[in-house]
């Protein structure tokens, strides 16, 4: 067998335990986590910094941003937020103000802004990219859903702009297997 092939069986298997993990956790369990991880990011000068901070709207399993996105908003920040095109299996970042009436489901599930309120924010204006995972490791090696959206977001952002990724600390794990088109985080934060 080709090692891409092995590798990414390996990622399959890797997914399959860490979503397994993910939803076995309670709701409170997650919320009180992802308080901590916020507050956490709340504390670096990096975020305290940062004019634009993008954030992932969380599916019900991950480090929840719903609280991240209505405070980060609420400071003053200029927060962007994925949209997918699927057709173009891209991500673009629009600028939101209020989550609530702005966002609606899109594709996979994920809650991104509505058609007429897409408000694109250039890549060059990104400072700080906060990026979902399923596991990561010290590395900043992560491993995603498996459609390759974030790591060819990765690759086009500058080169100043602080890729950061939240997880539960049992979403670390000693390796993550990876292929040349994997992109890294740069920083971690996790409970």
């Amino acid at each position: 067998m080709p090692l891409n092939s092995k590798i990414i069986l390996y990622k399959k298997q890797i997914r399959k335990e860490m979503l397994y993990k993910l939803q076995s956790q309670s709701g409170q369990d997650r919320l009180k986590k992802s308080r901590v991880i916020k507050d956490k990011l709340f504390g670096l000068k990096e975020f305290k910094k940062a004019k634009y901070v993008i954030v992932y709207v969380s599916l019900s399993d991950e480090v929840n941003t719903h609280i991240l996105i209505d405070e980060s908003i609420r400071m003053g920040k200029i927060v962007g937020v994925p949209v997918v095109e699927r057709g173009k299996r891209e991500l673009i970042i629009s600028q939101i103000s209020d989550r609530i009436r702005q966002l609606e489901i899109g594709p996979y599930g994920l809650n991104q802004p509505k058609k007429d309120e897409i408000r694109p924010i250039s890549r060059d204006e990104m400072e700080l990219v906060l990026v979902p995972g399923i596991a990561f490791d010290e590395r900043g090696n992560r491993l995603g859903r498996g459609k390759g959206y974030y790591d060819r977001f990765l690759k086009k952002l500058p080169e100043s702009a602080l890729t950061i990724g939240l997880c539960f600390d049992f979403q670390k794990t000693e390796s993550v297997p990876t292929l040349p088109h994997d992109i890294p985080v740069r920083k971690l934060i996790s409970n």
